[in-house]
């Protein structure tokens, strides 16, 4: 059963829509900034600065929301709220329609706030939804509250692999006949001191504090780390007959997923799991390689990932790879860790529709023998035709996950 895309949504540093999104991706803004707190001062933090919201969600939802919530399930709400209209806000059966939302962290806010409150004014002070709001599954569960999603709401935990996870089991409900409608992605609210100084104690993180819109570069021999980020992506993922008699849009179609674990190292990338997956994606959608004509790459910017990533996008296209165009978005988000896969198959569905990718900024010295045709600095045109495009997401713990869109 075919699948198709149908509807888009999005919060994150770049904008807090899809077209204000991707209209700053295209001119290849960036949205990191320095942090509005004292936090480097107060908990001297060695890393000021991240890709924060561009809109707060206090400026969206109402108050009874907002403390009902951790902000992970905000962010996934507001997401949710924007693909579902986009798609049209189909009509479709409650026991026909699922809710797949992930987060590689869950509700750190909510956890941290509620400990600080047992330690300094006693736990008869807890909020009585403080464990609704904590677990990972809260944003999934709230979207499936708010549209009445009962084919089911699940969310699949693996790092920063999550939103494309997240995705890969919204197909596999559709394919299966489980649903006809599913709203999938990530979400994920960590700028908070504690994430922060734990992914900078492992040296993750840029510690380029005075030049943050400059920090996050993948593929360049100047980086340093990546760049902590928050968003949210959603989609609308339907089979394509139901679409069609609805008379829906369609963005595209995702036609292949590829899992595949490294089993090497909790946080070290593996090209042997990478390339199964984007093999397997590759296979199960029945696109040869010379379809493929963008990649919108994981590419988080540290110094070993980026490169074992390109070589494995170069060995699995082989001489294709000189025709396909690759992008590295979190150069200008930063990394959303469980929404990223989300955010960046948004990215990846525009670019086949709109038939350009977007550039990859920062990248003022590339890699020695990056074998890769890099988008750099501004957008390229992507041909016309039945065309493909993968979207590679990889996390912590050796979860590898690719995803084929074709174009619609």
């Amino acid at each position: 059963m075919a699948v198709v895309i149908t509807g888009l949504g999005t919060t994150n540093p770049l904008g807090a829509t899809v077209a204000t999104t991707w209209e700053a991706a295209l001119a290849g803004r960036s949205g990191v900034r320095t942090l509005d707190n004292d936090w480097g001062e107060r908990y001297e933090l060695p890393v000021t600065f991240a890709g924060q919201l561009v809109v707060r969600p206090e400026e969206v939802l109402t108050r009874p929301e907002m403390k009902r919530m951790d902000p992970s399930a905000q962010y996934a709400i507001i997401a949710a709220r924007e693909a579902w209209a986009d798609a049209g806000s189909p009509e479709v059966d409650p026991v026909r329609l699922g809710s797949v939302v992930s987060s590689g962290i869950g509700g750190v806010w909510t956890l941290l706030s509620a400990w600080d409150t047992v330690k300094e004014r006693g736990a008869s002070r807890v909020l009585p939804l403080t464990v609704p709001m904590l677990m990972p599954n809260s944003p999934t569960a709230y979207v499936s509250l708010e549209f009445t999603a009962r084919a089911g709401a699940h969310a699949p935990v693996s790092a920063c692999a999550s939103g494309s996870e997240a995705i890969g089991l919204a197909f596999e409900m559709i394919e299966s006949g489980r649903a006809d409608v599913v709203l999938a992605g990530g979400t994920e609210a960590a700028i908070h001191p504690l994430p922060l100084a734990a992914f900078a104690a492992m040296q993750a993180l840029s510690k380029r504090n005075a030049d943050p819109a400059a920090a996050s570069r993948p593929y360049d021999t100047g980086r340093d780390g990546f760049v902590m980020g928050e968003g949210a992506g959603v989609l609308v993922l339907e089979s394509e007959e139901h679409a069609k008699a609805r008379g829906a849009r369609i963005y595209a179609y995702l036609s292949g997923v590829g899992l595949a674990s490294d089993a090497n190292h909790i946080a070290s990338p593996s090209a042997d799991g990478q390339m199964r997956a984007m093999r397997a994606a590759l296979e199960r959608a029945g696109v040869a390689t010379t379809d493929v004509v963008h990649v919108n790459a994981h590419a988080t910017s540290t110094p070993a990932g980026d490169m074992v990533e390109a070589q494995g996008i170069r060995d699995v296209l082989g001489a294709a790879a000189d025709t396909a165009v690759v992008s590295a978005t979190k150069s200008m988000t930063g990394h959303l860790l469980g929404g990223a896969g989300a955010l960046e198959s948004v990215f990846t569905v525009l670019a086949l529709n709109n038939r350009v990718a977007p550039p990859t900024i920062n990248v003022t010295d590339p890699e020695p023998g990056l074998q890769i045709d890099l988008v750099r600095d501004v957008p390229r045109e992507l041909p016309s035709g039945q065309v493909a495009a993968i979207n590679n997401a990889f996390g912590f713990g050796g979860h590898d996950v690719a995803l084929v869109f074709t174009s619609a």
